[in-house]
Parts: C-alpha cells; sequence; structure tokens
C-alpha cells in the first residue's frame, strides 16, 4: 500500500514539474523555490532585527524559530532518507541535502507565516500567508520535491508554528 501511494505521488508529482519547460512559469516558480532559503531568511532576519526597532521582537521570534525547526527538519531528513526526485535543477539542494522527506522550505515558509500572525504586523503576516503557498508548490513545480515532501513540511511548520505562538504566549 506505501509503494502504491508513493506510485501516485511521483506521477502526481511530475505532472506539476515545469523545471524543463523554459518560460514564465519555470522563471517564477525557481524564484519562489529560492525564496524560501534558510540562509536568505538568517541573513535577512538579522539585517531587520539589528536595523529594525520596531520589527526586533518579530525578527528575533522569527529567526530562532526558524533555527529550531531546522534541526528538526534535519532530523527528520536523516531518519526518513527519502531521496529527491531525479532533476537537473536545483543541484545546490541535491548536493547539500540530498533527503527530500519532509520539505525544509514547506516547513520554513509555513512556519514563517503562522509565526508571523502573533508577533509580527499584520501586512507581513498577510504576505507571509500569500507567499508560503508558493514556495511549497515552487519546489514541486522545480522537480526537488514530491507532493507528499511539501505537504509534511507544511505540517511541521503549522506544528512548529503552533509551539512557537504557546511559547512565545507563557514568555
Amino acid at each position: 500500500m506505501l509503494q502504491s501511494f508513493l506510485d501516485w505521488d511521483a506521477r502526481f508529482s511530475r505532472r506539476l514539474r515545469v523545471a524543463e519547460r523554459p518560460g514564465l512559469l519555470r522563471t517564477l516558480a525557481a524564484v519562489f523555490a529560492h525564496s524560501g532559503d534558510s540562509w536568505f531568511w538568517f541573513a535577512g532576519l538579522a539585517l531587520v532585527g539589528w536595523q529594525v526597532a520596531s520589527l526586533r521582537r518579530c525578527a528575533a521570534v522569527l529567526f530562532a524559530s526558524v533555527f529550531v525547526t531546522a534541526a528538526l527538519v534535519l532530523a527528520l531528513k536523516f531518519t526518513f532518507r527519502r531521496r529527491r526526485p531525479e532533476g537537473e535543477w536545483g543541484a545546490i539542494y541535491r548536493t547539500t541535502d540530498p533527503h527530500s522527506f519532509p520539505s525544509g522550505h514547506a516547513a520554513r515558509a509555513t512556519l514563517l507565516a503562522a509565526v508571523s500572525w502573533g508577533v509580527c504586523p499584520l501586512w507581513a503576516a498577510v504576505a507571509l500567508t500569500v507567499w508560503a503557498p508558493l514556495v511549497s508548490l515552487a519546489r514541486v513545480a522545480m522537480g526537488v520535491h514530491y507532493v507528499s515532501d511539501v505537504l509534511a513540511g507544511i505540517g511541521v511548520g503549522l506544528l512548529m508554528g503552533g509551539l512557537t505562538l504557546a511559547l512565545v504566549a507563557l514568555v
């Protein structure tokens, strides 16, 4: 039964793939797929926290929650060790992180959106909530994840987002 699900997941994921098709859709998918990179968020949140006093708490909570979530995702990836889909795009991901389950980008994007509703300005929460599913879909479209990888990542992001907001409420 598991193999049947994995076969369906691979077929469905292939249908959503645009990595090998030149054009605007591929370009947009590539931009969104990269926009969830951890280095970008660590650097951006550190810069915002350092330079924008009104966003310091928001940036600090997001930074810490991204860091903890990254550790959890890494542990899960090394537990499941699911190989990424075959493909050419995303060589940096394929080289540095050959495991696809769960999607760290989907977890990070969902976490950022969820936590932002409790600690950031409304405009940031709305923007991140619109952005997060686009990142997740783009990871499948560019062929570096299966649909089930991003669904699991979204679940991890929601779980960690809820735990982060509960912890922030206690402090």
